[in-house]
């Protein structure tokens, strides 16, 4: 009985304890279910599904990747509406940097005698120290200051090879600008005289790596013209000009428009450079100029401030005092005026001459008359310097009774007929007369200059050089388009074929890339952008074919770069099925669309290309990392 008493109380008791626990436990399931629903309806109607929500008896832990920090402290103060805030539990994490696209890596370097100066942001895996070291080692150790910041980034594909590009390059640049990134280098440079640009040019773009995109703006300087010649002369032939020199557009315009009052016809060019002995240039040469259409013909060079005039044989002397004391009166007073009516001579006998003819071979004989042996000896040693030794053939006589500018005026001859291609230089009591052709277009006014500034002011010359393209070195380079042309023509005789379904040029590609490669290497002394388009038909996963497109131009690249063609300027683009030229639904169409192209780039072309490109760039800064696709061949690619 006693037993019973006992068992009552104590089933009792575990009864209530079993029904308080359930209770409990009911309670506190309640009490997480409410609060893990309220808070996830708070972050849904938020608009951040992205945050998981889970509840344990009073705690809500929030899990999920916030986009930002900004988002995340969002989340947090969402549910700390719903629950006590003590409550909310953070285990959320921030989207990976990783997925963030990289800073833009970039250094400006300035290069000037006051030193070199390093601007922009690099990668921190870049030895900045080596940098700096290299630099200092340049010519002349010139002071660098370093601006340099870093990120800790990855190196950028193609930054290596552009910076340690960009450093050799400046050794070759005492004036320059050179701005890089991943895979291109900038370069804004000075030369000292355009055929020195030329040269930097074709040594750069030698240099450069074929992968890397090389832009380069390399000027030169206006010419220093000494002394400052022009030579404007009227005959039976017509108007024109033997030198013309400008100091600036202006100038140059206002000089034409004077000399085609004169009766100039035609186009013609006048040099514009430094060293003009007065701002009134202008002024003067409108003067004479006008003054020589007045007397019928003759001729006027100014060599700096000194204006000869020459009038025709047979000029009335009345209207010459006239014209020449109008002109006198005109002329800014730093000019001196020499001028000269020629009246006829009687020669008694043989007048005396010396004729130098030059061969398009380059061979030089000399015959006439020279003053003594001295003057012989020097002068066939002159012409040796000039022309060269093996083709001199000399065959003057002594005449003492010479003027004694003879020899002047033989020297200066030579020196002028150095200028041409081939020709006749002669030397007589009257004048110093040089005919000929060549291929500089700049020979005459050489000429000019040359003759007026060794001559007496009293003595005459004249000029009579043709300009022929087919001796010119320069003209006779093509155009890029020419280029683009012959590599066309090339093409369409024949196609670059690969292998069925890949990249990999057949048997059959290689005579003709042999050929597109020799024509390319006879456009190296210009500047050729070109880009390399493959191009597909329309079978097989439009993705495949773009990856194909792609890697067919790539392997055309890299088959010109082998052979040693200057790559620097090339691109290899894929364009998949996206721009067919004939029909796909035939065998015919879908041969003609898988095609190699070479078009050329133009600077408009490469500005629009940058525009895009840069488009581009800010919309992948959004997107992340993106995991490539592995490259499969499709069985029914016949691309």
């Amino acid at each position: 009985m006693r037993l019973s008493s006992y068992l009552i109380p104590v089933a009792a008791f575990a009864i209530a304890a079993v029904l308080s626990v359930f209770a409990a436990i009911l309670s506190a399931d309640m009490i997480e279910d409410a609060s893990q629903r309220g808070v996830q309806s708070e972050l849904a109607r938020e608009g951040m599904t992205w945050a998981d929500v889970h509840a344990e008896g009073l705690q809500v832990f929030l899990t999920g990747i916030a986009p930002t920090e900004a988002e995340r402290f969002k989340a947090i103060s969402a549910a700390g509406r719903i629950v006590d805030a003590a409550r909310v539990i953070d285990n959320m994490q921030i989207e990976a940097t990783a997925g963030i696209a990289p800073p833009r890596f970039s250094v400006e370097i300035l290069r000037n005698d006051a030193g070199i100066q390093l601007i922009g942001l690099i990668p921190s895996g870049t030895d900045r120290d080596r940098i700096l070291k290299d630099l200092r080692r340049l010519d002349g150790s010139p002071k660098v200051t370093d601006f340099l910041e870093t990120a800790a980034y990855d190196m950028p594909e193609g930054w290596q090879s552009a910076l340690t590009f960009a450093l050799s390059a400046l050794e070759d640049l005492p004036r320059s600008k050179i701005s890089l990134e991943a895979g291109r280098v900038s370069i804004i440079a000075m030369s000292d005289s355009a055929e020195d640009r030329r040269k930097i040019e074709q040594r750069l773009r030698r240099k450069a790596p074929p992968t890397l995109d090389l832009v380069l703006d390399i000027s030169a300087p206006r010419p220093v013209i000494t002394p400052f010649t022009l030579r404007f002369l009227i005959d039976e032939d017509g108007a024109r000009f033997d030198a013309c020199s400008a100091d600036t557009v202006e100038t140059r315009d206002r000089i034409l428009a004077a000399a085609r009052a004169a009766g100039l016809e035609g186009d013609t060019t006048c040099t514009i450079g430094l060293g003009v002995p007065t701002p009134r240039w202008a002024d003067a040469v409108e003067t004479a100029l006008s003054g020589l259409s007045r007397l019928g013909g003759g001729t006027v060079t100014f060599s700096d401030a000194d204006i000869t005039l020459v009038a025709h044989i047979g000029t009335d002397q009345d209207l010459f005092d006239r014209v020449v004391g109008e002109m006198e009166t005109s002329l800014p007073e730093v000019f001196a005026l020499h001028s000269t009516l020629p009246t006829p001579v009687e020669e008694d006998g043989e007048a005396p001459e010396f004729t130098a003819t030059l061969s398009p071979e380059g061979l030089l004989q000399m015959r006439g008359r020279l003053p003594n042996d001295l003057t012989r000896t020097m002068t066939e040693s002159y012409a040796a310097s000039r022309f060269g030794s093996a083709g001199i053939h000399m065959a003057a006589r002594l005449d003492e009774k010479l003027p004694a500018t003879w020899s002047l005026r033989v020297m200066a001859g030579l020196d002028a007929l150095s200028y041409l291609s081939n020709g006749v230089l002669t030397v007589t009591g009257e004048e110093v007369a040089v005919i000929g052709k060549t291929g500089d277009p700049r020979a005459g006014d050489e000429i000019s200059r040359l003759l007026a500034d060794k001559l007496d002011k009293t003595d005459h010359f004249s000029i009579d050089v043709a300009y022929l393209e087919e001796l010119d070195p320069i003209a006779q380079l093509p155009t890029p388009e020419e280029c683009v042309a012959k590599v066309k023509a090339v093409l369409d005789a024949q196609k670059i074929t690969f292998e069925p379904g890949s990249g990999t040029l057949d048997a059959a590609a290689e005579p003709v890339i042999d050929e597109i490669a020799e024509i390319l290497r006879g456009c190296e002394e210009i500047t050729l952008r070109l880009e390399i388009q493959g191009h597909t038909d329309s079978q097989g996963r439009e993705e495949m074919n773009q990856a194909l497109s792609q890697t067919r131009a790539q392997s055309v690249l890299n088959a010109l770069h082998d052979r040693r063609i200057l790559t620097s300027g090339f691109t290899a683009v894929g364009y998949g099925e996206t721009t067919p030229i004939a029909d796909n639904e035939t065998e015919e169409g879908r041969e003609a669309n898988r095609r190699i192209e070479f078009v050329l780039i133009r600077p408009e072309d490469t500005a629009s290309q940058e525009a895009d490109a840069a488009a581009e760039t800010a919309e992948d800064t959004t997107e992340g990392a993106q995991e490539t696709a592995p490259q499969e061949t499709d069985p029914d690619d016949q691309n």
